[in-house]
């Protein structure tokens, strides 16, 4: 079954086409034919493609929607300039798997896109305002290039996160307000945390059960999560990806009193707050120079730069924190996996973070951490009681591999049954 994967932003597109079936996802052999992005979605967009051999190709084009972006798209993925002899007509694409960012208390699993399923992705847009709608889009283009009989899949940010328990998930604030606004704990990088879960328990030949783990998502966005028994049981970030962590733009956790505090002192609406914690905080807001941990440590190395060292200090000691916490609630934890462009290519912070978690029984392998870059597998001593892993996350793929499970399975819940009374 040849699957699209589709990411659908506010101006960009990013797609991924894997061919994977039952049998493949079983013995790991799922095969990526093309991946790209569309940005500048609006005008004279910019296309970028790599091919299965390798190649990377870049063109222009007048795109000005995201249905216009999508028919571009299939049309290159039919023709002989992508090198993907499985597709010679878009009937040669089986279904589509998106990522979709929340959602809410609705959606627990991922399930096939009917109107009633589009329908409860529409009610969640009050808790995702920037990341919905757009997500909506990618459906309905798709709906309009490739007809309505195609199958389509909502994989959602937030299900994986729905095992909390409601003591984790719940917010120390007047009970009627979740129950008339769901104000909680949704948590994200859902789809991330499940795979490396899934990927460590293949590494360590271990049953769901018998996985306890904390898997760190670090890249631009980052957050933490205690999964015990394979399941989810406390995550950082919170009703948005806001909480929690430090991150490259985003502030991570702050005393809610800082809002007005701000707002008062700089004479800053609330909307101008929020847009200062997501995009002007962080490392960059800290160091003054950039997002990118990989400038940053440069910086902190050739220029002894004092801001950057400090940045990321907080963040690696933020890091650390959360992993201590959810030590303490989870009783005890096996292994620690990093992940996420700065978890799986940074030996540097990944020896920072675990530095000081000794006492934990974590002894980090300097040799082993040092070579795995990019790559799979331990980087803890073997004698360590508490282990640490790098597992390259590829949400893409468990997109794919969710996707082709719905179908076969047919599994449609409906919205009613899955609301909170």
């Amino acid at each position: 079954m040849n699957v699209l994967v589709l990411n659908s932003g506010s101006s960009s597109l990013k797609f991924q086409l894997i061919a994977t079936d039952l049998g493949r996802i079983t013995e790991n052999k799922d095969e990526r034919l093309c991946r790209g992005q569309v940005e500048q979605i609006g005008g004279e967009a910019i296309v970028t493609v790599h091919t299965r051999s390798g190649t990377r190709q870049k063109s222009t084009a007048s795109l000005f929607d995201i249905s216009r972006s999508l028919e571009y798209l299939v049309r290159w993925i039919a023709s002989d300039e992508s090198e993907i002899m499985e597709v010679r007509s878009p009937s040669d694409i089986h279904a589509v798997g998106h990522r979709v960012v929340h959602g809410g208390e609705l959606f627990t699993e991922s399930t096939v896109i009917t109107d009633e399923v589009l329908k409860g992705i529409e009610e969640c847009i009050d808790l995702a305002p920037l990341h919905n709608p757009n997500n909506i889009k990618g459906i309905l283009a798709s709906r309009q290039v490739f007809g309505p009989k195609l199958p389509q899949v909502a994989v959602f940010d937030t299900s994986f996160h729905h095992s909390i328990p409601e003591h984790a998930y719940l917010y120390a604030l007047p009970y009627h307000l979740y129950k008339r606004h769901h104000i909680r704990r949704y948590g994200f990088h859902g789809t991330s945390h499940r795979y490396v879960a899934d990927r460590y328990r293949a590494l360590r030949a271990v049953t769901e059960e018998q996985t306890h783990i904390i898997t760190l998502h670090l890249g631009n966005g980052c957050s933490a999560t205690a999964i015990r028994g394979g399941r989810s049981v406390d995550t950082s970030m919170g009703m948005t990806p806001l909480e929690g962590l430090v991150m490259g733009t985003r502030s991570g956790d702050i005393d809610p009193a800082v809002v007005n505090l701000i707002a008062r002192k700089e004479g800053l609406s609330t909307h101008e707050v929020d847009a200062l914690l997501n995009n002007q905080s962080g490392l960059l807001g800290i160091s003054g120079l950039t997002n990118d941990m990989r400038v940053l440590l440069q910086e902190s190395r050739d220029q002894d730069h004092r801001r950057a060292q400090l940045a990321i200090e907080v963040f690696c000691y933020r890091a650390r924190k959360y992993i201590g916490a959810f030590l303490a609630c989870m009783g005890a934890a096996d292994a620690i996996v990093f992940t996420g462009g700065i978890g799986e290519n940074s030996p540097d912070i990944r020896a920072r973070i675990c530095n000081g978690l000794e006492w934990a029984g974590l002894r980090l392998d300097d040799s082993r951490n040092k070579r795995m870059v990019g790559l799979e597998g331990q980087i803890s001593c073997d004698d360590s009681s508490l282990h640490a892993f790098v597992i390259p996350t590829d949400e893409e793929l468990l997109i794919a591999r969710d996707t082709v499970r719905c179908i076969l399975s047919e599994r449609s819940p409906r919205v009613e049954e899955l609301r909170i009374q």
